[in-house]
């Protein structure tokens, strides 16, 4: 078996608003195919780091190492760096006048110069993968919060990115709604995306998540095998967190 390759490496990062002192020290790894869960209370740190990781916010210090290449934010091929680190936000951010096609092709013939034939063929069996093989000429006003989510999800993969950062991707949905995205998310798991999901859904955590990373107050207090970290958490304030929610 070959050494999986490193996807994303964090050493030391840091990141403030103002005197806001948001991602203290963060060290994270994240190897390929790996599913990271970033947990932890609202306002702990974690959609910054996801941020940060996808280069919408800029790191104050510290390094971000993405499949090997150290990013700064004068890096000269910055863009297509980020085009590697897919992003699936939660609220969906989907444009109201492109269908749900439209949506998907967008970024590939725009950013990517793909031919608009060879984008719809593309576009549309991942539309049929995330279950929307009905919805291609449909606009997103007329979806549930789920389907909007997996129309933002196959948005994400037709840039065919190596990793997927999800932040709070069911957080916006009725509950009914959460079990189709978490499906998805499975699948795309499955089949060995590299992911790393910002998400209160403990269960998934728990099924799909290789690596838990509990973080409180901008820092990382415990990372660990999901069992381990659900059944046997080492730091107080993880077992003060779980203990609140579980």
């Amino acid at each position: 078996m070959s050494e999986k390759q490193e996807m994303i490496k964090v050493d030391k990062l840091n990141k403030s608003f103002g005197d806001l002192h948001v991602l203290k020290d963060i060290d994270m790894t994240v190897t390929e195919s790996d599913v990271v869960v970033l947990i932890g209370a609202s306002g702990s740190g974690k959609s910054t780091l996801l941020r940060c990781l996808n280069f919408l916010e800029m790191k104050n210090s510290g390094k971000i190492i993405i499949e090997g290449e150290q990013v700064e934010k004068d890096t000269h091929n910055l863009n297509e760096i980020r085009q590697r680190v897919g992003m699936v936000f939660q609220h969906f951010n989907l444009f109201p006048h492109k269908t749900v096609l439209g949506n998907v092709i967008e970024a590939p013939t725009q950013v990517k110069g793909l031919q608009k034939e060879q984008a719809i063929l593309e576009g549309k069996r991942l539309l049929d993968k995330v279950g929307l093989a009905d919805k291609y000429n449909v606009y997103p006003s007329t979806l549930s919060g789920g389907q909007k989510q997996r129309v933002a999800i196959a948005r994400a993969l037709a840039m065919k990115p190596d990793v997927m950062l999800f932040d709070e991707p069911t957080s916006a949905l009725d509950p009914e709604l959460v079990g189709e995205v978490l499906t998805t998310m499975k699948e795309l798991a499955e089949e060995g995306m590299t992911m790393v999901v910002v998400t209160h859904e403990m269960g998934f955590a728990r099924e799909v998540g290789d690596w838990v990373n509990y973080m409180h107050d901008g820092r990382i207090v415990e990372s660990g095998k999901p069992n381990d970290l659900f059944d046997n958490p080492k730091e107080e304030r993880t077992q003060a967190f779980l203990s609140s929610i579980l």
